[in-house]
Order: C-alpha cells, then structure tokens, then sequence
C-alpha cells in the first residue's frame, strides 16, 4: 500500500495533470468547436444550395460536399458536426474546472475517459470509412479526428495520473517508467504518422492535384 501511494504522489505531484492536460484540452476543445462551427455553415450552404462550392471543396479527393452527401454523415438521423457543436463545449468546460483546478471526483474521470474514447472510436469510423469506403476525404473532418486522438491522449494520461481504474501499485509504477521514458508522447505521435501514412498511401499525388 505505501507502494501505491508513493507511485500516486509521484504522478499526482507533477505539474502536468493540471496544467498541460488540462491545456491541451482547452486549445483542442476551442479547435473541435470551431471546425464543428465552420462545418456546421457548409451544411447549411449545401442544404440551400447542393451545387454551392465549399470552403474545403479543393479537389476530387479532399470534397466536404461529396463526404456530407452519404450515410455514413447523418449517422444518428442529423449531420454529426452538430455532435460536435454539442460536445466541445463540454470538454472545454472541463479544460477551464480543470485549470481552476477543481478536483474531479474519481466517476467523473472515468465518465471523461469514457466519453472520449467513444467519440474518438466514432470518429476514425468515420475517418476509416472516408479513405477506404467513400475515398473522399473532408479536411475539417481529418481535424476533428486530429482532435479527438489528442483530447483522448490528454484524458487517459489524466486517469492514469490520478489512477481513476485503481490500478495496483507494480502496474502503475510500470506505467509511470514508460511514461517518464517518453514512450506515451511517441505512441501518440507514431500514431499520427501512421494515419498520415495511411492517406497518403491510399491516395498519393492526387491529393495535391
């Protein structure tokens, strides 16, 4: 047990979990809110008028307009950028309690990490089915999904510094060593490589034609 609690203090005693997390948060909620915002008006033009050209209408592989006309855009019956308009300001919120340095109790981290990961399953759905089902790509999209991989890293380094899952001591001071070594921040940038690899290998020259 004192184990445990000398593992707890260390990650807990770190500047990180109330100030960088909660920042990240802050800057990538404000980010979500405003692409949710901007896809939100290109629906509405594309609802007055199907042939308007849109903002992110570059080329025949990166076309909001093409994206937003299929199923897979109106999962629950209405455009899944009003999700976002309706999420993000709750992540933001979250970010300024968390500034402010509220203490969130151990089911509201939980409830947090849960949410996240949902929305951020829900969005590389949507990013898996844009590059190999629609193959048509809606740039503000990749940004939300860019969002949420971030917004999910913040969450999960939160949980795992306040240990929200209860973790016994010999695993939480085997992820405290692979955090201290750098490993987390690389996990997360090779994953971003990666999906950037992905499009690029699945579309080539032609998203710059």
């Amino acid at each position: 047990m004192m184990l445990l609690d000398k593992v707890r203090d260390k990650l807990q005693g770190r500047d990180t979990p109330h100030q960088t997390i909660f920042s990240v948060m802050l800057v990538f909620g404000i980010i979500g809110l405003i692409t949710s915002f901007v896809l939100s008006v290109e629906e509405i033009h594309l609802l007055l008028n199907p042939d308007a050209a849109l903002s992110c209408t570059i080329n025949l592989v990166l076309n909001c307009s093409v994206v937003m006309q299929t199923w897979q855009a109106q999962v629950f019956g209405f455009p899944n950028m009003f999700i976002g308009l309706m999420g993000f300001p709750v992540v933001i919120t979250i970010a300024l309690l968390g500034l402010s340095r509220v203490a969130f109790p151990r089911w509201f981290a939980i409830g947090m990490e849960i949410g996240i990961l949902f929305w951020t399953l829900f969005a590389y759905w949507l990013f898996f089915s844009s590059v190999y089902v629609i193959q048509v790509l809606c740039p503000w999209c990749l940004i939300v999904t860019f969002t949420m991989t971030m917004l999910l890293a913040a969450s999960t380094y939160y949980t795992i510094s306040k240990n929200s899952f209860k973790l016994s001591a010999k695993p939480l001071a085997a992820i405290q060593k692979f955090i201290d070594k750098g490993y987390y921040q690389l996990i997360v940038a090779s994953w971003v490589v990666l999906m950037i690899a992905l499009v690029i290998m699945k579309f080539g020259s032609d998203l710059f034609s």
